[in-house]
């Protein structure tokens, strides 16, 4: 549902709201109230950060009815002579959110950064402690491996769209009105109300992963209130299949990073080493796999309680994120040779993966339409577990939205190249859950408004974390003084 559990640890984590009013209200804002801050609940937080709250319609089309609560968070540029505005971080998921990120990631920002902006971390709708929804899963629905729809080892759907249609009743049951109205576009509107609040008349913005969605969104629907944006990680802006072109990219993604996996997987003098070359690799991985789905083994604490090949697929599928988990994948893979496991994994608290869930579901399924039918499914899963083994037809497979009892409230925003020439995507070359081809699918609908800085790195997020030095400094530069490059780069 989400791109991987890494992005809800700040759920896990955060307390608080912050942020601050700073130059003239705009017309735009002149309705907005004053943001009241105050210190920020919860452990871990930078003393600095404060945190407020800002109302927001629940319903956009009609904003003389009931009010949501967004909880914002700030730390303020550490130096007002040199301050420029405010930088809002948006979080990926869907179902993820950046309120702790200007105490966690905001702090390795280079310190010309931090002069320039306050950092703006928020909670989206949905998100707690911002107005929250829940739709009352049950415990063995919050698994990963049931949230991405593996089909069965036969190539069955069925159980899939049983599955779609108990969870999508729950949260049709549970979620209450707010869930109806969670999708790309209001958050965008959320965030324009969010830049009105601080009394700005412009906002940059850093999203990752699925913000390089939002911030696309807001660009489009806000151009002239948009400074600098660096979108890191980015989504194809497929305005028809939005999220399920996400989930078929995985296709190409594994692809693209598996054979990083293998040579390392292979390399003498790894301690986590499975094979003695990388050819060996992907071939014991398949059959490990479908020896799994004939015989699974039991595996208590975990969830599910057993290691089958949909959780090894699954395993692999998050490891591939970032190099320093294929330690993770590594070692399950040698346990399960030897019909062992090691210990279940930790999760977050059943309530923060319900919260996420239900916001991930929401607007993964008001985005776009979903197909109902069976048949396409099968039809699709088919084609992808031929042509793409190490997914085994995940991909193209029916979530949850396949039975979602809403439909879309407003057609995707299409992304296009009008509005100011102010973007720079940022974004690695083999990346598993964004990759490079969707990228380029963003890339071209900016048009003469973006520039893409390609690098060199294997992993999920580029800026300041599994990118390499050139791509950092060059959307520093851009964040710090403007200066972009004047074309497209390569960063090796």
């Amino acid at each position: 549902m989400t791109k991987r559990i890494k992005r809800y640890a700040p759920l896990v984590a955060v307390s608080a709201l912050l942020l601050g009013l700073t130059g003239p209200l705009t017309a735009s804002a002149a309705a907005v109230p004053s943001l009241q801050w105050t210190a920020c609940e919860g452990g871990g937080l930078d003393p600095r950060q404060q945190c407020a709250t800002v109302q927001v319609p629940m319903d956009y089309a009609d904003p003389g009815g009931p009010l949501i609560d967004i909880a914002v968070s700030r730390i303020p540029s550490e130096d007002p002579a040199a301050r420029r505005g405010a930088l809002l971080l948006i979080p990926g998921g869907p179902g993820g959110t950046s309120l702790a990120d200007p105490s966690g990631k905001g702090q390795k920002l280079p310190q010309e950064v931090r002069d320039a902006y306050d950092l703006i971390g928020f909670a989206p709708r949905g998100n707690a402690p911002s107005t929250s929804v829940g739709c009352g899963l049950d415990h063995g629905d919050l698994a990963t491996s049931k949230l991405r729809p593996w089909p069965a080892p036969d190539g069955s759907v069925d159980e899939n769209l049983a599955t779609a249609r108990r969870m999508s009743e729950a949260c049709a049951r549970n979620g209450g009105e707010l869930i109806r109205h969670i999708d790309t576009p209001t958050n965008a509107r959320d965030i324009d109300r969010i830049r009105a609040a601080l009394g700005e008349e412009k906002i940059s913005a850093w999203g990752v992963s699925y913000g390089t969605y939002v911030g696309a969104v807001y660009s489009q629907l806000f151009p002239q209130r948009t400074d600098r944006i660096v979108l890191d990680s980015n989504d194809n802006p497929d305005p028809v299949r939005v999220e399920r072109a996400w989930l078929a990219a995985y296709e190409t993604g594994v692809e693209d990073v598996f054979p990083e996996f293998a040579a390392w997987a292979s390399r003498p003098g790894n301690p986590d080493r499975v094979a003695a070359t990388a050819a060996e690799v992907r071939p014991l991985f398949l059959r490990l796999a479908a020896r799994l789905d004939r015989e699974p083994i039991p595996w208590p604490g975990a969830n599910p309680a057993e290691l089958n090949g949909a959780v090894l697929r699954q395993t692999m599928l998050d490891s591939l994120y970032d190099p320093d988990r294929f330690p993770t994948l590594a070692r399950l893979m040698l346990a399960a040779q030897k019909g062992t496991v090691p210990p279940a994994p930790a999760a977050p608290p059943e309530s923060v993966l319900q919260n996420v869930t239900a916001v991930g579901a929401a607007t993964i399924c008001n985005d776009s339409a979903w197909p109902a039918s069976a048949a396409a499914y099968e039809k699709d899963v088919a084609a992808s577990r031929a042509a793409y083994p190490l997914t085994d037809g995940m991909p193209r497979n029916a979530m949850l939205c396949a039975a979602w009892p809403y439909p879309p409230e407003q057609a995707p925003v299409r992304i296009t190249g009008q509005g100011p020439s102010n973007v720079l995507l940022v974004q690695n070359e083999r990346d598993v859950a964004t990759p490079l081809s969707g990228a380029l699918k963003l890339r071209e609908a900016l048009g003469r408004r973006a520039v893409m800085v390609t690098v060199d790195s294997t992993g999920h997020d580029a800026y300041l974390a599994n990118g390499n030095a050139c791509g950092d400094r060059t959307v520093s530069r851009f964040l710090a003084t403007g200066e972009r490059p004047a074309r497209d780069l390569y960063c090796r």
